[in-house]
């Protein structure tokens, strides 16, 4: 970065300033470990002396924020895999149940804007299909920031819910279900083959709550890429230009996931022991009756706090997920 030339090429100067930020605060973590470790050191040497409740108390206070920063090292070591720094595109689509599903699908959309705001992420919503009577048919998120990939990729699977339906006018319990699809956001570098001939594209008009939200003219946009029958579309954008683009960096993202899943499957066949992630299967259980209880079944990790979890508080999942891969 001190060469003169540096700045000569903005994109590989981006690139190489973000790599150093990343490693700036892995170092920085290093060093508050380091640091309340040699502190802790000292705590140890003058209790075993004597004992002193005023030092014990200031002795536990530094151990609590080196566990803390511990966890921060530990966890940022996990994320080691080559897309783990990207953005992340995440889609979710409702299950078989009509209107139960849609609304479950949008309270899975809440929470995971609202992991996204404690994150300090931003987000586009970048499509969002309304369902019949309540919830939604889709939803498409972009979501920026440092790892956001690394921790949404825990989410992949179907997620599953079990309540007293509010739409059910005798109180019955339901189960419903909503899949989550999270890939990583192509950068502009990554080259995916898309070839204008494979792609069909429609135009229509955007839905929304009505008045001067509705587009009157044809802006929303859906592409189907015909070789793979992989359908993405966006209709965020008033401008039927800026939909293709996003539904295009959306197209390209999930076509460079697929070829990623399909090297790994051709792994996975050599590793035989090792857990094939499909569209079924089902990562975690979301029960608000007859008990609270979140349930991750790949970790074991339970939450008895449903309303917590569902207020975007996922850490605890994200954090047993990659310490169990």
């Amino acid at each position: 970065m001190t060469q003169p030339d540096f700045w000569n090429d903005q994109e590989n100067a981006k690139k190489i300033s973000e790599e150093v930020s990343y490693l700036k605060n892995d170092l920085e973590t290093v060093e508050k470990v380091e640091k309340f470790a040699q502190e802790l050191n000292t705590f140890s040497e003058l209790l075993e002396i004597g004992e002193d409740k005023e030092l014990a108390r200031e002795a536990q206070q530094i151990l609590l924020k080196t566990q803390k920063f511990f966890n921060q090292l530990e966890l940022r070591l996990l994320l080691d895999e080559e897309d783990d720094k990207k953005d992340a595109i995440l889609v979710i689509h409702p299950g078989a149940g009509g209107t139960e599903s849609q609304d479950w699908a949008e309270m899975l959309l809440r929470m995971y804007l609202k992991w996204t705001k404690i994150q300090d992420f931003s987000t586009s919503l970048l499509d969002k299909q309304a369902g019949d009577t309540a919830g939604i048919k889709s939803a498409t998120l972009e979501i920026k920031g440092k790892f956001a990939y690394g921790y949404l990729k825990s989410e992949n699977g179907v997620h599953r819910l079990v309540r007293i339906s509010p739409f059910d006018a005798n109180k019955r319990r339901h189960t419903s279900f909503a899949s989550v699809f999270v890939y990583p956001a192509t950068e502009e570098d990554v080259e995916v083959k898309i070839n204008d001939k494979d792609l069909k594209i429609d135009t229509y008009r955007a839905s929304g709550a009505g008045g001067q939200h509705v587009n009157t003219s044809d802006s929303a946009v859906r592409i189907t890429h015909i070789p793979t029958n992989t359908v993405v579309q966006c209709q965020s954008e008033r401008s039927q230009h800026s939909n293709k683009r996003n539904a295009l960096k959306v197209l390209k993202s999930r076509l460079y996931q697929l070829e990623k899943e399909k090297h790994k499957k051709e792994k996975q066949k050599q590793e035989s022991k090792k857990k094939k992630i499909e569209w079924g299967s089902q990562i975690r259980s979301y029960v608000m009756h007859p008990y609270s209880m979140v349930k991750d079944h790949r970790t074991e990790k339970k939450v008895g706090d449903v309303e917590s979890v569902m207020d975007g508080n996922l850490d605890a999942f994200i954090d047993a997920y990659l310490k169990m891969k």
